[in-house]
């Protein structure tokens, strides 16, 4: 822990998490919880609850969502359950949309955190990481440098909890990373749920994975995933741009009402109980 708390030592205790796959959870994947992932959102939920019993946890994150559908099918929701905590990632999704004008996108990602900020909540903010996947993306660097920038000044501006991923040095280990490249892998989850946890001054035991150095890879294999990572990601990301499709059409929030976190056992316990109650019905 490197900070004094910031959240309440009494009184309302409900964390409420909003954006999109970042803080859904995606690339961290566990079948036993709603939608199949875990996520660091979750970690710093069941952490909350060991260190100050009592929390609620809500988690209206999808994939895929611009920042447009988290303010209006996100952001009443979550101000409606009077949080304590609320963290958001948002715009993500924006940026790789050739079209965005950034400084507009920005101007409404400060109104809305001007609307969490409103409530006396804490707010914890994310800038983006610089994710290098392929040349393909440069052009997009300096958009993310830009919206990097703005979430600095509006964080400060409002007095938010800054989590500064870009400066994050240990994402630059493939292995932080799943295999498409853009949403984390289980241990860049873990890892992040720390650094959130310790901006929040919470104690926790998560620790740094301790690989050995990555392998160099062979140019064939450097080849060999480069050819799999364009069938298995890019070009069903491109089709789905095409046909006006995203893979969140489908799914709703995976904790869209605040559930008290157990202090053992974790959300897992709570899903397991749930299904338990729909099978006898």
């Amino acid at each position: 822990m490197c900070a004094d708390s910031l959240l309440p030592s009494s009184g309302r205790r409900v964390f409420v998490a909003l954006g999109d796959s970042f803080t859904e959870g995606v690339g961290d994947r566990d079948e036993r919880l709603p939608n199949g992932v875990r996520g660091w959102a979750d970690r710093v939920a069941e952490k909350l609850a060991k260190a100050q019993p009592g929390w609620k946890y809500a988690n209206l994150a999808i994939r895929s969502k611009r920042l447009r559908h988290i303010m209006s099918e996100q952001a009443d929701l979550a101000l409606a359950m009077e949080p304590a905590l609320v963290t958001l990632y948002a715009g993500g999704n924006d940026i790789l949309d050739l079209g965005t004008d950034v400084a507009a996108l920005m101007e409404d990602y400060e109104e809305l955190v001007a609307r969490l900020a409103g409530t006396g909540a804490t707010v914890v903010l994310f800038t983006g990481f610089d994710v290098k996947v392929s040349a393909l993306l440069e052009p997009l660097r300096k958009r993310n440098a830009f919206y990097n920038h703005r979430v600095r000044e509006i964080a400060a501006k409002y007095g938010a909890v800054l989590v500064d991923y870009w400066c994050l040095d240990a994402f630059h280990d493939r292995r932080m990373w799943d295999s498409d490249r853009l949403h984390m892998s289980k241990a860049g989850h873990k890892y992040l749920a720390g650094q959130v946890l310790d901006q929040l001054g919470v104690p926790h035991k998560i620790l740094p994975k301790e690989w050995d150095p990555p392998a160099r890879l062979s140019l064939r294999e450097w080849e060999r995933r480069q050819r799999r990572w364009v069938h298995d990601w890019v070009l069903p990301l491109f089709g789905r741009k095409i046909r006006g499709v995203t893979l969140g059409d489908a799914l709703s929030p995976r904790w869209p009402e605040p559930v008290k976190v157990p202090r053992k056992g974790g959300l897992k316990k709570v899903s397991e109980k749930a299904r338990a109650q729909g099978r006898e019905c």
